[in-house]
């Protein structure tokens, strides 16, 4: 099987805290690296109840200080919302905080909604600028030139291994030109999959930071003893998609009493909107997620696959990961 990785929403769910979500978060981060998991990454998320990892960086340290060998990094942060040398110097400082375990994953969107991003007090004129940032903030973490008037301290010659992230072909063609590795948001966004890979492999430059194309694919990943108990607690990340998109995003909610009960808990034109939108998913027994995961990678011809579940109960999603990667 190819490297299996985590991503982690760091859930705050119904009658909890973000205090426990942070020490889920680090319990699982454990788990991962023992069981032998490549990376951990957490996504930038701002104004959503359900999300405790606003502050990426700062859960990233919180991760990498608990754990000793598996890579850590963000999945990413929103680039929008960030000066290129701040991120550079945060990312700087945990790189040299946690040598070589340290993943950049930049993304264009703004990972929240209008009167977020604007409290977030970056006048961002349109993502037409993200390129020129990306290439801005790697930079920064290039050994310092004669007279060059800006340096990130820490930064310069830190080892970050930066990615670029997408759901759509425009990320696919900026990691291609600029030779970075990719990974695409299929978990969520599948529509583009196949045509972005494509796009990204024929168009990839070799650069000093990677000398062929490297993909990583998300993908949603529930198991547990039987299909019907995996269907169950997988109606939590139903219930999520479907509050999210009436605009009315909360704590993540409990699972339904079973698999079926998101029927009745949507609309019909809300039961295909999640059915298209979580496509990219292994949900069952092991032997439904092993033969599952197994179709996904033969058709893509992913390098990496990275995993993510976003269930209710704590000790149900480490067994779920821990079933997957034996899977």
């Amino acid at each position: 099987m190819i490297p299996l990785s985590i991503l982690d929403l760091a859930p705050v769910t119904v009658g909890s805290t973000p205090a426990q979500t942070f020490a889920n978060t680090l319990d699982l981060a454990r788990a991962a690296e023992r069981l032998g998991y490549r990376r951990y990454w957490l996504a930038e998320h701002h104004n959503m109840p359900g999300i405790a990892s606003a502050a990426t960086a700062v859960l990233i340290g919180h991760v990498a200080a608990g754990t000793s060998r598996i890579r850590v990094g963000a999945g990413g942060i929103m680039l929008p919302n960030h000066a290129p040398l701040q991120a550079a110097e945060a990312f700087g400082t945990l790189g040299t905080l946690f040598p070589g375990r340290i993943d950049l994953g930049l993304g264009r969107a703004p990972g929240t909604d209008a009167a977020a991003a604007r409290a977030l007090r970056r006048y961002y004129a349109s993502a037409d600028e993200f390129p020129a940032d990306v290439v801005e903030l790697l930079r920064y973490f290039e050994p310092v030139q004669p007279g060059q008037a800006v340096q990130a301290v820490p930064g310069a010659g830190v080892d970050v291994e930066a990615w670029i992230l997408g759901s759509s072909l425009f990320g696919a063609r900026l990691a291609a030109a600029l030779g970075l590795p990719y990974a695409f948001a299929s978990h969520f966004a599948p529509d583009l999959l196949g045509q972005a890979l494509a796009t990204y492999r024929r168009e990839f430059r070799p650069s000093s930071r990677l000398a062929a194309p490297h993909a990583m694919l998300a993908l949603n990943v529930v198991v547990a003893d039987t299909d019907e108990e995996a269907a169950r607690l997988f109606t939590t990340q139903q219930q999520a998609f479907v509050n999210l998109r009436r605009g009315q995003p909360g704590l993540v909610p409990p699972p339904l009493e079973s698999g079926a009960a998101i029927d009745d808990y949507c609309s019909p034109a809300e039961r295909h909107m999640i059915e298209a939108t979580l496509a990219c998913r292994a949900v069952g027994s092991p032997a439904t997620v092993r033969a599952a995961m197994a179709d996904f990678v033969a058709r893509h011809q992913p390098d990496e696959l990275i995993l993510t579940a976003n269930l209710f109960d704590h000790a149900a999603r480490v067994r779920s990961f821990e079933l997957a990667i034996a899977a």
